[in-house]
């Protein structure tokens, strides 16, 4: 088929500039910060909404699909991690919405729900929207699959993307949802706002070689999070917001660390006279490697007495001797099909399992697992893995203290040093982005909600 050049490049042209409209339908049982945020996502037509876990995306999404539907005549599709799908059509029910779950391509409901999984089975072109829910679980796709979600967005003129945070503790990575959204494609945010340097580092295998980092530009910094703020809205709790925090408080947090040494010959290296530790991603490895059974009996042992609970592992080995280990436990695996994992995990979600083996690669976004307060983790230098699997249990609705069993080794002290620092970034960029939000012009109210609402004097 022949194309003219005019038609290939509208083929691959982006929606211009903001594109929404004025809310058609805003429910009473919205909470007040959710009102705020959904009209405002409503009027931007594409936008990003970073709410913390438990705040409500859900129905915050689901409001949204509706005034798009009801807007353009036309279904909309809410894409979603494995097993979610059903939680989102479960949470539709509830408040009476027309949504229903699709695996087949077929457009069952008004709001129609699958999975990232499924989406190439789906035409764009059916759709007046698209909400994309744990958006951040987009870049740990392979090639393949990021190119078939960029290519089903891409000519959206309503689009929302929905997360608990794109990226807790790489500004960088925020450049993946504007380019999602159709503003600012990521190489430009970089070269807008950042400076490239190269630092010597250890690779994958151990050899010194040069990782390449990104650090904001002289003065760029809070042209950055304005930019940000020009297409996103963050919030860790309704006090962000100038909303009262009351129901919204988070039950504690029990962090515990267990550390296996090696043990045995392979305790001390050959031609050594004692052991020193772990030094470097290849060393660092080759102690997971001696300690994988040792580790893997630690976590049998811990979860021995839990009613519920989640052992997070990171290798296949790992994976397979603690299903081994832990009695009646359920392995979903990267190899199984995406029909044997959603069953699996809905099994897990509903209590009919009580101990779930996986790995946050694969459950790690978007499950509500308030039924369970137990989990088990191998630390790695992964801070998002580690933030979403404890938040997957760590949620508001949570009735009782999450008790986090962390088994590590010697060596396992530096993984546990970068996720401090890692959380302690995350924090400031959730900071920065929350008061750039707050001096936002279009946070600000602009529509009579059908409750009272007290609006806070920065947005009035």
């Amino acid at each position: 088929m022949t194309i003219t050049y005019a038609e290939f490049l509208a083929a691959k042209a982006q929606h211009d500039g903001a594109s929404g409209f004025e809310p058609v339908w805003l429910p009473e049982w919205l909470r007040p910060f959710q009102l705020v945020l959904v009209d405002w996502a409503v009027r931007m037509g594409r936008s990003a909404l970073f709410a913390d876990c438990g705040l409500g995306k859900t129905p915050m999404q689901l409001v949204w699909a509706d005034n798009v539907h009801r807007r353009t005549g036309r279904p909309v599709l809410v894409v979603t991690p494995l097993a979610v799908s059903f939680q989102t059509e479960a949470e539709a029910a509830k408040f009476g919405l027309d949504a229903a779950v699709s695996r087949d391509g077929s457009v069952p409901a008004g709001i129609t729900i699958t999975n990232y999984e499924r989406l190439e089975r789906f035409d764009t072109h059916r759709f007046g929207g698209v909400v994309c829910d744990e958006s951040s679980a987009i870049k740990a796709f392979d090639g393949q699959r990021r190119a078939i979600v960029t290519e089903f967005l891409r000519t959206h003129r309503y689009r929302l993307l929905c997360t608990a945070t794109a990226a807790p503790n790489d500004y960088v990575e925020l450049g993946t949802s504007s380019e999602a959204l159709g503003y600012l494609g990521y190489m430009d945010m970089l070269t807008r706002f950042f400076t490239r340097s190269e630092r010597t580092a250890s690779t994958t295998r151990g050899y010194l070689g040069k990782a390449v980092e990104w650090r904001f530009k002289g003065h760029a910094e809070d042209p950055f999070w304005r930019w940000v703020a020009s297409w996103a809205r963050a919030i860790r709790r309704p006090s962000d917001l100038g909303f009262e925090d009351a129901g919204y408080t988070l039950p504690p947090l029990d962090h515990r660390v267990h550390v296996v040494a090696p043990e045995g010959d392979d305790a001390t290296p050959e031609g050594a006279l004692f052991r020193t530790p772990a030094s470097g991603l290849q060393e660092e490895r080759a102690e997971l490697r001696r300690t994988l059974v040792p580790r893997c009996e630690r976590v049998a042992e811990l979860l021995a007495d839990a009613d519920r609970a989640v052992a997070w592992c990171h290798l296949n080995d790992e994976s397979t001797t603690l299903s081994r280990l832990i009695p009646d436990a359920v392995e979903v695996t990267g190899s199984d099909s995406a029909d044997a994992k959603e069953e699996a995990l809905t099994a897990f979600t509903r209590g009919q399992v009580r101990t779930l083996v996986t790995k946050p690669s694969i459950a790690g976004w978007g499950l509500n697992w308030q039924h369970c307060h137990r989990t088990t983790f191998f630390p790695s230098h992964s801070y998002e893995q580690y933030y979403q699997a404890v938040r997957r249990f760590l949620r508001f609705g949570q009735q009782h203290p999450v008790q986090v069993d962390i088994v590590t080794t010697p060596g396992g002290s530096n993984a546990l040093t970068n996720l401090q620092r890692k959380a302690a970034q995350a924090d400031r960029m959730f900071d920065a982005l929350v008061t750039h939000m707050r001096d936002a012009e279009t946070v600000r109210r602009r529509t009579d909600y059908p409750t009272p609402v007290e609006v806070p004097a920065w947005a009035s």
